[in-house]
């Protein structure tokens, strides 16, 4: 218990740590709205829940030391990163509050943005090695599944409850900005930070 309380706090600022997911779950929920952003949180959820019980199972293992399967995923991961990146950014870009729109919650349909959040968590293999790195020292030499399944899911149910909160926050100032060169403003950031992020995993060795 005395491990699992500090693995929990471990796992808890890990979850504050802004990323790929919390850029994308904020892009979504300022051009769609609350609903797609819980959506693109549902999608996050499920790649993590999948992401630990790879990990839990040691199939985890077996991909990342499978160089061919982590440079393809990494390949995915960077293209899908920056492309979501260069949406936000056009989005922007674009004059007028109908092109904003168009760029945002006119097109994102509810399971395209669940689809968005698990494509851009599963494709990303520093996720998957950040469960292979962080579960060993907590959990012993010799762990039960059980026990590597309660690790392994508290960080996606941490993630999940910092990211709904993400959403929700995103969406409650949304409908306090009315202006919508401020709104673009925002995307056109969040968009350049993602395109930040797939080069930072594009260039790390």
């Amino acid at each position: 218990m005395n491990h699992y309380l500090t693995f929990l706090v471990f796992a808890l600022l890990i979850a504050l740590a802004p990323g790929p997911d919390t850029f994308i779950t904020l892009r979504v929920t300022v051009a769609g709205g609350r609903h797609r952003g819980l959506w693109t949180v549902a999608g996050i959820i499920a790649a993590n829940v999948v992401l630990g019980v790879l990990a839990a199972t040691g199939l985890g293992a077996v991909i990342t030391n499978a160089h061919t399967v982590f440079l393809c995923l990494r390949i995915v991961g960077v293209v899908y990163l920056a492309w979501l990146g260069l949406q936000a950014v056009v989005g922007a870009l674009r004059g007028g509050g109908d092109g904003w729109q168009a760029a945002g919650s006119g097109r994102l349909a509810p399971h395209h943005a669940m689809r968005q959040g698990f494509i851009s968590t599963f494709t990303n293999p520093k996720a998957l090695a950040f469960y292979l790195a962080v579960l060993p020292p907590f959990v012993g030499r010799h762990p039960s599944l059980g026990t590597l399944m309660a690790y392994a899911l508290t960080l996606a149910v941490l993630g999940a409850i910092y990211l709904v909160t993400v959403a929700l926050v995103a969406d409650k100032a949304m409908s306090l900005i009315k202006q919508d060169k401020v709104r673009r403003w925002i995307d056109g950031v969040v968009g350049m930070i993602m395109l930040g992020f797939a080069g930072a995993l594009a260039l790390d060795e």
